[in-house]
């Protein structure tokens, strides 16, 4: 009989859902890892967190593994997985984590980020040799590809660039003044209007004039900030000396700025990509133009994926260099890997080029197929035609994964911010991604 309400509340709830098989699957991935992979992560975060004696006992090298792969699998935030963690009780059972615990977002978020990206990939390389000993991925063949994680900044221009340089200058010298006594004139109401005016401008003329003024404002505050870090650099104090560190870190970076709307607005220059600077809080950005297609502004990346469908390596690139000259380093990587070279590898039409087929076939590998092979016969990549069209189907699978870590584990845009937390972010969607994989073969 239904009833209206409900009297008393089970004590124990079972979970019986496909997630929470994934996790209990991925957890004893994890359980079955050698003890390096987290040594290797409490080693981080013991250098990061100081003497491991001493204050609290924080989390452990296994709580924040797993909190990372439930961040990076349900794609949320710090905030989100810190409610996550104390709502639901098969997250708190993968992470380990007792009932009286409570982990609030910037504890989840320092521990985090501890971790580098050389410990990831580590951790990778130790879930590539599961899959190899339960014979889910033996790196037989493979397939390569390269995509673009953007960083977390604004579509950047000029105008907006130098607005950052003034809101942020001024934002330091205000708590310079409120810290330090120390004065200076505010511009930010001009250099906004000059920002808009530029936004909107319909003339040319109109909006070389309006550069003028920003930039002049923009010298302004630079000006400002130099004096100010100048008198309060001999003051004692932590306050002080943090607004001195970040007003010297921001100096070189809002020149840079100016620089470059000088060449390419006044003086009419064509500035190249390596010499541009797209944000002044992710200056290590890259300018990505794949295909004549639209402008993307992060990094590249190159992957290898296996045929179980695991992420076997990954490269955040410098720049952004030509797919043909990274073919024969990701198989050079790969033999180091396994051992060996794969048996088959197959490449995207943009690594293609007879020095790569001959040095790829130099590593070992029997047959190298391209998507778009202009200039190649067929006979001198493979065996046979029907090896290459196998090969070129086989080939398309790396677009799902991409597809696939970009939707779920948000390699679409990383969040974090600066260099080496964008390598970290890269490597730990990608253990995320495989862990799920190798759980789901597992079942």
């Amino acid at each position: 009989m239904r009833s209206i309400i409900l009297s008393q509340m089970p004590l124990v709830a079972h979970v019986d859902h496909p997630l929470a098989r994934e996790l209990e699957g991925m957890s004893a991935i994890i359980d079955a890892l050698p003890r390096t992979a987290l040594v290797a992560v409490h080693s981080d975060i013991v250098a990061a967190g100081g003497d491991p004696d001493k204050g609290r006992e924080g989390m452990s090298a296994d709580q924040v593994l797993r909190a990372m792969v439930v961040k990076q699998r349900m794609d949320c935030t710090y905030d989100e997985l810190s409610f996550h963690l104390q709502d639901s009780s098969t997250f708190r059972a993968f992470c380990r984590i007792t009932m009286g615990d409570s982990l609030s977002k910037s504890t989840l978020q320092k521990n985090i980020k501890c971790i580098t990206a050389e410990t990831w990939e580590l951790v990778n390389r130790h879930l590539v040799a599961y899959g190899r000993e339960h014979k889910i991925e033996l790196g037989k063949k493979t397939r390569t590809d390269c995509t673009v994680v953007e960083s977390n900044i604004h579509e950047p221009t000029d105008s907006s660039l130098l607005w950052d340089s003034v809101r942020v200058l001024t934002r330091l010298m205000t708590q310079a003044r409120e810290h330090c006594g120390r004065s200076f004139v505010t511009h930010t109401r001009r250099a906004r209007r000059r920002a808009l005016g530029i936004l909107n401008a319909k003339r040319p003329e109109d909006r070389t004039r309006l550069y003028r003024d920003l930039l002049a404002v923009t010298g302004w505050v630079v000006g400002d900030a130099r004096r100010i870090a100048d008198e309060i650099g001999g003051i004692a104090g932590l306050q002080a000396m943090l607004i001195v560190a970040e007003i010297e870190h921001y100096l070189p970076l809002v020149e840079r700025v100016v620089q470059q709307t000088t060449r390419r607005v006044l003086n009419g220059e064509s500035v190249p990509s390596p010499e541009k600077i797209v944000s002044i809080f992710e200056p290590h950005t890259d300018i990505i133009v794949k295909d004549r297609r639209d402008a993307l502004y992060g990094h590249k990346v190159c992957l290898t994926t296996g045929a179980s469908g695991m992420v076997l390596d990954v490269v955040v690139e410098a720049g952004n260099p030509a797919d043909s000259t990274l073919a024969t380093r990701m198989v050079t990587r790969l033999k180091g890997i396994f051992g060996k070279a794969p048996r088959q590898a197959t490449f995207d039409g943009g690594f293609s080029s007879k020095a790569n087929v001959l040095d790829i076939k130099g590593l070992g590998v029997e047959d190298v197929a391209f998507s778009k092979h202009v200039g190649l016969e067929i006979e001198d990549m493979v065996r046979s035609e029907w090896v290459f069209k196998k090969l070129r189907k086989f080939r398309a699978g790396v677009e799902a994964g991409i597809s696939w870590l970009k939707r779920v584990f948000g390699l679409s845009r990383c969040t974090w911010k600066g260099h080496p937390a964008f390598k970290s972010y890269v490597w730990a969607s990608t253990v995320a991604f495989n862990l799920l994989v190798l759980a789901r073969h597992n079942t």
